[in-house]
């Protein structure tokens, strides 16, 4: 074959391959549309076809009164591209950047220049600078009447709580994914999702999303909403006076729960310090835990409701009985030393109760069997969940009697070697103050879907009877002198307001060991004739005293102050009382008073009076309190601060005069000096016999006085009630 052949034959060749490929396509395209059509649209459809979910919108949660607390707000996230094309030209004129710097800082509490420097410092390919987050619709809609191209604008949804930190750790809060984290969001997550929707869309090979006519949809049901509780009345003011209360006696926290006994509904739980709940990451977690249902305490004085019961229904105790104390107040009890808070001299049963003795109160127990009192503190609900509808809820800790040592009866009668909560604490005493019937704690009273239907309402649940009605009616009248002149919650009185309770101060276990950090609490419930309220305030390591009496009973009376001036039955009580014997009338406690809100409360009360002095607080009182006095007769108060102006005047400042505390309690002359701006240091206890420096001399402000006391005996506390 000689070569022209041979290039022919190669061109043959290639002239036929290429021959095949239109004839390879023509058959493929045969096959495609023809033999394997079907499938392979098939095949494309349902890769191009994706669903994505239509979010439901969470239900909203309301207070007793249908306010709103929490619900769904959208803001916006403003994106920037500085590379977006822009008549013609890549890029957005730096006019239109300055513009857009200008209307965002005029919006927002930032500058211009934070904005421009936003955008010049981003990467040099970037075209997607975020410029800010949580913009408002107001907000949105001024961005965009500036049409400037470049803007992105992205809408999101975020769970917004209309009072901030107001019942926040009830309320809760929820995560990036709106699921509830703590609180009622948490424990009602499921009801307040709902369910996601879902709809049909395509894909094209850029994984860009679009829509199409007569796509399948299934519609999202939107969450249920929620009727609490929560009276965001009482709420506020528990929040302000525990407050209020921590920073004056530089607690560490504080916790608060007013409750219904009637029903066992929550109106008001709080904690302070506190953290809102639109922005929980900007507050410490510590703060975020809700104390009054997963905080263990040892409850101190507070539990001797349950010594109380138990004493009276197993037949222990005569209410005409003598308690004797030592007079030191002191007594050795298997070789581990007991003590009251004062030598408290020889008390009748009433007395042990009003005067909060631990030693009587131990003697009480140690009557009984350990298996008698331990069912009864079982029986009272403490060593077990309340089953509030609430995250987070412990327990408590109740050891069985086999478990505990020769100390642990009379320890524990008087509230410690136990564990408890104190929403557990509150439950107890609401079962008192409901005349012996526990009801179980709820924070949601009923559940509806978006268009009013009532989904589920919660009933009332009765647990059990915690004590006969007869033993409630003997007891009711002591653990209301709790809160008299003579009792350990005196600061706790409410003019013309019947209020039974009990102050609980104990100390702080820290690495195993008991130390001289104390929780002091008061837990009452009003009116006593028929119970509406029971509070309970507990402040964790006051600074300023140990005593519940001194640090939590002052944050109750406030709380009750306040919530009778919204009940207009407690009013129209108090009102009745006053109207029933015009006229005679109860000397109030005027001591320690300023003149100021002695003069308002003898104003209100339609005393006459006559005062000596010039300022300062009431140092004496004629007639004594507690005496009944006709409205006609004159009430002398004198001052602690006598000078005359010119005398005044001389007076350095940063000083103060020291008052007459003879005759006082302990505490009454503590409140006093700390009101002065002075310290105290207390010798012995009871009533104060004397007091250094003396009275009408002046000493500098923070310094400290020494008061030296003793408690009365009984016979010259007969002695004085008979004069």
């Amino acid at each position: 074959m000689d070569e022209r052949t041979a290039i022919l034959s190669r061109m043959f060749i290639i002239l036929g391959l290429l021959l095949l490929i239109p004839f390879a396509l023509g058959f493929q395209l045969l096959r495609v549309n023809y033999f394997e059509g079907d499938e392979l649209r098939a095949l494309w459809n349902k890769q191009a076809i994706d669903q994505i979910p239509i979010p439901a919108q969470r239900g909203n949660i309301y207070d007793a009164n249908g306010t709103l607390l929490a619900t769904n707000a959208v803001d916006y996230k403003l994106a920037f591209d500085p590379k977006v094309p822009n008549n013609g030209k890549i890029g957005v004129p730096q006019d239109k950047v300055k513009a857009l710097t200008q209307k965002l800082a005029s919006l927002t509490d930032k500058s211009a220049a934070y904005y421009q420097n936003k955008i010049n410092s981003a990467p040099s390919q970037s075209r997607y600078i975020v410029l800010e987050n949580n913009l408002s619709v107001i907000a949105k809609d001024e961005i965009k009447a500036l049409n400037i191209k470049g803007v992105i604008l992205e809408e999101n949804y975020r769970r917004k709580y209309t009072f901030g930190s107001l019942a926040a750790h009830a309320l809760g809060f929820v995560n990036h994914e709106s699921n509830g984290r703590i609180g009622i969001e948490a424990f009602y997550n499921n009801e307040l999702k709902g369910e996601d929707g879902l709809r049909q869309v395509r894909r094209d090979p850029f994984n860009r999303i679009f829509e199409y006519v007569g796509a399948p949809k299934k519609l999202p049901r939107d969450g249920y909403s929620l009727h609490t509780t929560i009276d965001a009345y009482l709420q506020a003011i528990l929040e302000d006076e525990l407050k209020a209360g921590v920073e004056k006696h530089l607690a560490t926290y504080g916790t608060g729960i007013i409750m219904d006994p009637k029903t066992g509904a929550i109106k008001a739980m709080a904690n302070y310090p506190t953290y809102d709940p639109n922005y929980p990451a900007s507050s410490e977690e510590e703060n975020r835990r809700n104390f009054a249902v997963s905080d263990m305490i040892e409850p101190g004085s507070t539990f001797k409701l349950v010594t109380a019961i138990a004493a009276v229904e197993q037949g222990l105790v005569d209410f005409d009985e003598v308690f004797e104390t030592p007079d030191n107040g002191e007594v050795v009890i298997h070789d581990l030393t007991l003590r009251d808070h004062d030598p408290l001299g020889d008390l009748t049963f009433q007395e042990v109760i009003q005067k909060s003795s631990n030693v009587a109160t131990a003697e009480i127990a140690m009557r009984m069997e350990p298996d008698v009192f331990y069912q009864y503190a079982r029986n009272m609900g403490f060593g077990t969940e309340t089953n509030i509808d609430l995250i987070g809820e412990v327990e408590g800790s109740l050891a069985k009697p086999y478990q505990w040592s020769l100390v642990t009866l009379p320890w524990m009668s008087h509230g410690y070697e136990i564990q408890t909560t104190p929403l557990q604490i509150t439950q107890a005493y609401s079962a008192f103050a409901n005349n012996g019937v526990m009801m179980r704690p709820y924070l949601v009273n009923r559940v509806e879907d978006k268009n009013g239907n009532v989904i589920s309402e919660h009933e009332p649940v009765k647990i059990r009877r915690v004590a006969k009605e007869s033993t409630v009616e003997k007891l009711l009248p002591i653990f209301e002198s709790v809160v008299a002149d003579s009792g350990t919650g005196d600061l706790a009185q409410v003019d013309g307001l019947r209020i039974a309770g009990k102050t609980g101060t104990a100390k702080k276990v820290v690495n195993g060991r008991y130390t001289n950090r104390y929780r002091g609490s008061f837990v009452g419930f009003f009116p006593v004739e028929v119970p509406k309220y029971v509070v309970f305030i507990l402040l964790d390591e006051p600074k300023t005293s140990g005593y519940g009496g001194f640090t939590a009973g002052p944050i109750f009376k406030n709380v009750a102050t306040r919530i009778a001036g919204l009940d207009s039955d407690i009013q129209r009580n108090m009102k009745n009382d006053e109207v029933f014997n015009p006229l005679t009338a109860r000397m109030p406690l005027l001591k320690g008073l300023s003149k100021q809100q002695a003069e308002v409360l003898l104003t209100n009360l339609n005393l006459p009076y006559d005062t000596e002095g010039n300022a300062g607080y009431v140092a004496q009182q004629s007639p004594e309190a507690g005496t009944e006095i006709s409205r006609e007769n004159e009430i002398k108060i004198t001052l602690s601060e006598t000078y005359s102006t010119e005398e005044g005047e001389k007076v350095k400042e940063g000083f103060a005069e020291i008052p007459d505390l003879k005759g006082m309690n302990m505490r009454q002359a503590t409140t006093l000096l700390t009101d002065l701006g002075l310290k105290t240091e207390i010798i012995g206890s009871g009533t104060v016999l004397a007091h250094y420096p003396r009275a009408g001399e002046w000493l500098r402000e923070g310094y400290t006085v020494t008061v030296r006391g003793k408690a009365r005996s009984l016979n010259s506390l007969t002695q004085v009630s008979n004069q």
